[in-house]
């Protein structure tokens, strides 16, 4: 009877109650002290697992030890020496496995100690912002201290040194001068030319979907297509963030990330490299590409002490204009990034909702919470006229591209129109649940409101062409492309949806 480990006659024999395999009782009992395991079958083997083999004790030793053919011989010599070389060979590849697990855990921490280096770089550089930051608004709010004396009656209080010059006044009048009545008029009829007749639009159906920004703060809040590069859209959501999205691949192409707060507003500028966000953390923010072209925060813009709430970009592409719920309205030059005018007024106490510019540049249209919609004069930062009749918040305005036409939506479902040649409301729509935008497209054929659903309207006779019910949840934005061959939508469902023909 032979050892199953040595190979040796056993001299005190016991057999695996498990594998029923025979071993020497002095070395099985090392085996399972050292590792406890069956070294034949790699079970697992306790001593009471053994059970004795009883022999006579007289002719146990009268019997002589046969000597194992295996090992006699050249032969046997040399399957002992191959054994033994695989058990080093074994033993061998053990240990390189075991020597490479260790290195990828070195490499882990190794790439856990960088990533928490970088962190603590951001962290750095976002201190040192922010100490900048609050050294720049020390000194705004002295300046402004400094200067509160020098307003007057119940007229705007312009709260900076620089203002809205001369020059700023005359390239705003060029503008507005190749943008004339009747240069305007041609551009239109061109384009009502070429836009998607009604019975096309009201054949659109949804051609794509897709869920966009985080889910742990569902929503996306507004939207803007580039006015040349009709595949890029830019939206806004709840989650902090501006994400720019390929329309053609339907693909992500970046995640503009720094604001703090909710995103209230996106615009793409139409000829630069550029875009714009404005931001319930009291911020707006102009970004540009680097040198791998992803967008960072080029510039921030920070007068407010409120919610900004909407931007609007002027004609000339040169100057932006931002509101806020601190009811002052900013006007930035983009260049320089400096603000040469926050204007306020003592008779608007109500903070803003939404601003736009007329389509010559000189006008401007902000709504107040006061349920007022206001008309400036830009050059003279001027409230020359307000039109009333909303019974609810306004949450959105445009004018039309024929420049006589201004919108307004409120938060009753009520929409107007309004006349700006003979200051006064020539057209009522009542669609009766709450809405969150409206929008016009480029020829001023066709108008979008936005709530419960997207409601598409023909301009001549406001005549309802096309709802679009596809959103799962309130609808907070949408537009129309060029010629309006699409439309695109957002809503608090966190998609950005498509519709147009399929």
């Amino acid at each position: 009877m032979a050892c199953s480990i040595s190979g040796e006659i056993a001299t005190d024999p016991v057999i695996s109650l498990k594998s029923g395999h025979l071993f020497e009782r002095r070395l099985i009992e090392k085996q399972i002290s050292a590792t406890g395991r069956c070294p034949i079958t790699d079970q697992d083997l306790t001593k009471e697992d053994l059970l004795a083999v009883k022999t006579h004790q007289n002719q146990q030793s009268s019997v002589t030890k046969p000597r194992l053919t295996s090992s006699a011989g050249i032969p046997g010599v040399l399957k002992t020496l191959q054994d033994e070389w695989d058990a080093v060979m074994l033993e061998t590849y053990t240990l390189k496995k075991h020597l490479a697990d260790v290195r990828q855990e070195l490499a882990y921490a190794l790439y856990q100690k960088d990533a928490a280096c970088r962190v603590i770089a951001r962290l750095i550089k976002e201190r040192d912002q922010a100490r900048a930051a609050l050294s720049d608004v020390q000194s705004n709010m002295a300046a402004a201290v400094n200067k509160s004396g020098a307003t007057t009656g119940g007229g705007m209080e312009v709260e900076d040194d620089s203002g809205i010059n001369a020059e700023i006044v005359r390239k705003m009048q060029q503008t507005a001068k190749k943008l004339s009545n009747k240069a305007r008029k041609t551009k239109v009829k061109g384009l009502q030319l070429s836009v998607a007749k009604a019975e096309d639009l009201a054949s659109y159906e949804e051609i794509s979907s897709h869920p966009l920004h985080s889910s742990s703060k569902p929503g996306i809040l507004c939207l803007d297509i580039h006015p040349k590069d009709q595949d890029l859209v830019v939206t806004g959501g709840a989650d902090t963030n501006a994400i720019l999205f390929n329309r053609g691949t339907g693909k992500k192409l970046d995640t503009l990330k720094y604001h703090k707060k909710k995103i209230t507003d996106v615009l793409f500028h139409p000829t630069s490299n550029v875009i714009f966000t404005t931001s319930a953390d009291n911020s707006a923010a102009i970004w540009g590409p680097d040198q791998k072209g992803k967008f960072k925060p080029q510039n921030v813009l920070s007068e407010h002490s409120g919610d900004v709430v909407g931007c609007t970009l002027h004609p000339s592409g040169d100057y932006l204009i931002t509101a806020s719920s601190d009811a002052s309205w900013c006007f930035w030059d983009i260049e320089t990034a400096s603000c040469k005018a926050q204007v306020t007024s003592k008779k608007i106490k109500a903070g803003y909702t939404g601003v736009t510019f007329h389509p010559d540049g000189l006008i401007l249209a902000g709504a107040t919470a006061d349920k007022t919609l206001r008309i400036f004069d830009v050059k003279q930062q001027k409230n020359v006229h307000d039109f009333k009749g909303h019974g609810g918040i306004i949450t959105g305005l445009a004018f039309s591209e024929n420049g006589y036409y201004l919108g307004s939506a409120d938060d009753e479902g009520v929409v107007k129109m309004w006349d700006l040649r003979k200051l006064k409301n020539f057209h009522t729509i009542e669609i009766g649940k709450p809405l969150t935008d409206l929008s016009f497209d480029l020829s001023g054929t066709y108008m979008v409101t936005t709530g419960a659903d997207i409601q598409v309207y023909s301009v001549k006779g406001f005549s309802l062409v096309k709802t679009f019910d596809n959103h799962k949840k309130k609808v907070t934005s949408a537009l129309f492309g060029k010629d309006a061959s699409f439309i695109a939508s957002t809503s608090s469902d966190r998609t950005l949806k498509f519709f147009g023909s399929a």
